[in-house]
């Protein structure tokens, strides 16, 4: 069983890689859809702009493998990856998403510096979470973020972090997850939720 990282030309692949592989997991990044069709669950990272992002995702028709995945294995967006699990962005004008969770994601509100860069604590919202095993409350993350996640049905955020306002630290949805910091780069704490999603992978088998 490997763990599908997609490759769409944007984002940190080779630190999320590293930490998979240092957690155990077996790694294959692609942009092939039917190497996500095989793999026992996929993450979708992301840095940049979100209308990029999903062109780019469209060019390399990856649009309809990331549906069908979703539907079928675990699944993990991390940062812009998480934002574009979403209907629509209003990054640079309105922008769409991939629509598999009902929502938008908008600029942080005025009053804190932005970007929102550093670390920065997690309440977790979700006690039953299966990603967050392990972890308690008020845990250090590491965000770098303009942008946040608003879904329509408040009940699939598992986790917020304060920043001005209470925003979306990460969302959970059947076999679907999204963080808005990045686990990849949160020292030791981020890889307990590593670890957790390749638990989640192993577990399906």
């Amino acid at each position: 069983m490997y763990i599908a990282i997609i490759d769409y030309g944007m984002g940190n692949i080779s630190s999320v890689k590293n930490s998979f592989i240092r957690a155990g997991a077996d790694i294959k990044v692609t942009s092939d859809p039917a190497a996500i069709a095989g793999a026992g669950a996929v993450i979708l990272p992301g840095v940049g702009a979100y209308r990029d992002a999903y062109l780019n995702l469209e060019k390399r028709d990856l649009v309809k493998a990331i549906r069908q995945a979703v539907r079928e294995k675990p699944f993990l967006g991390i940062c812009l990856g998480m934002q574009l699990l979403f209907d629509y962005s209003l990054e640079d004008g309105r922008n769409r998403g991939l629509g598999i969770l009902r929502g938008s994601v908008r600029k942080i509100p005025p009053g804190v510096k932005i970007p929102h860069m550093g670390w920065n604590q997690v309440e977790i919202k979700m006690k039953e979470s299966r990603i967050f095993s392990g972890i308690k409350d008020g845990e250090y993350f590491y965000f770098v973020h303009s942008y946040h996640a608003v879904p329509d049905d408040p009940s699939v955020i598992s986790s917020t972090t304060e920043y001005g306002t209470d925003l979306a630290a990460s969302v959970e949805k059947d076999n679907i997850f999204g963080f808005q910091f990045h686990p990849e780069k949160s020292s030791t704490i981020g890889q307990v939720l590593v670890k957790n999603f390749i638990s989640l992978a192993e577990s399906r088998k």
